[in-house]
């Protein structure tokens, strides 16, 4: 098991969209990071599933479906981590996962990477826990740089990357629609 427990606390900001305002949720100790398991995708897509209800962190607008889920997962193989955060009573609070950036051999060692978090644990530092110990995985896999795309309207999101480091490289203007809006989006990156 990968116990790549890690601390920090994410931006206790307000969420902008449509998400519901949640108290932060303090939790006794840093939750524990390990590898994903085919028991955890009903967790992955539940967690998935609250991001794009929320409109928050994905320019996909329908829910997932398990199949869908399932065939996300048969692409992480490999390189392609996924890795989950258990809140202290062993639920998975978010997950986490190493994305191929390009199919050119050139790009071999950029990954994009995902993080979600479950929408009650948000401003715990599950976040916080699932990027550091995502970015020592990625070192371990011989990654060299992690690349980013994210809603400039994810303001908590942004706030999490520049915390860890990540730069910001640009703003694709109108680069997605989203219930028939175009949204800019930004790239940030991080060498590690």
């Amino acid at each position: 098991m990968y116990d790549a427990n890690a601390y920090g606390t994410a931006s206790r900001g307000r969420l902008p969209g449509r998400m519901k305002p949640v108290g932060p949720v303090e939790l006794p100790l840093a939750p524990l990071v390990r590898s994903a398991a085919p028991g955890d995708l009903e967790s992955i897509r539940r967690i998935y599933n609250e991001g794009i209800e929320d409109r928050i962190a994905t320019l996909d607008e329908d829910p997932k479906t398990p199949g869908d889920i399932a065939a996300w997962w048969a692409n992480h193989r490999d390189r392609y981590a996924v890795l989950v955060a258990e809140d202290g009573a062993g639920a998975v609070a978010g997950w986490a996962s190493l994305n191929p950036y390009s199919h050119r051999c050139a790009y071999g060692g950029v990954a994009d990477l995902s993080i979600y978090v479950a929408r009650e644990m948000r401003g715990a530092g599950v976040g916080s826990v699932l990027l550091a110990s995502l970015e020592r995985r990625a070192a371990e896999l011989d990654f060299h740089k992690i690349v980013l795309f994210a809603l400039t309207s994810n303001a908590r999101g942004c706030a999490l990357y520049r915390k860890h480091g990540y730069r910001e490289v640009g703003v694709f203007r109108e680069h997605g629609r989203l219930d028939g809006i175009y949204m800019d989006v930004v790239a940030m990156e991080k060498l590690l």
